[in-house]
């Protein structure tokens, strides 16, 4: 989300830059008073476009989601509420999308034990570092290793 040419943030993360600018905590707080008053900060606001734009255009799950936005100062409340809008249904289709496309062996080298468990390793590594829960990452990447199996 852009705001007057500037990415919008979170109150807790403009206080920060503006303090790491050298200004005083006077002038931070004057300055973040009044862009409360002109409606230019708004957590909530910023923690959905912040969901809707990492979870669609960049394939995060909910635990990578829900760490990004703690490190931007936003509340856990907040957050959760921002992390009720993802379908869970869809989240579990965008793992699936990334596991069939980062799977490097199909067939017959699936077959081999060493070559299963090293596309198991790579595969739940990659969606836990995209921050899909656990029990989703197993489920998926068993179902994408057996249907590569298979064809």
């Amino acid at each position: 989300m852009r705001l007057l040419g500037v990415r919008a943030r979170s109150r807790a993360e403009m206080r920060d830059r503006l303090t790491q600018k050298g200004f005083s905590p006077d002038e931070v707080s004057a300055t973040i008073d009044r862009l409360d008053r002109w409606d230019l900060l708004d957590d909530e606001q910023f923690a959905a476009d912040w969901v809707r734009a990492r979870h669609a255009g960049s394939g995060r799950g909910r635990l990578a989601l829900r760490r990004e936005l703690r490190a931007k100062g936003v509340d856990d409340e907040t957050i959760s509420e921002a992390l009720a809008q993802i379908d869970p249904d869809r989240e579990r289709e965008i793992a699936q999308e990334i596991a069939v496309k980062k799977l490097a062996v199909r067939g017959e080298a699936l077959g081999d034990r060493d070559e299963w468990n090293r596309a198991y390793r790579r595969l739940t590594g990659v969606l836990g570092r995209r921050g899909f829960p656990p029990e989703m990452i197993t489920s998926v990447v068993g179902e994408v290793l057996a249907e590569a199996r298979e064809a």
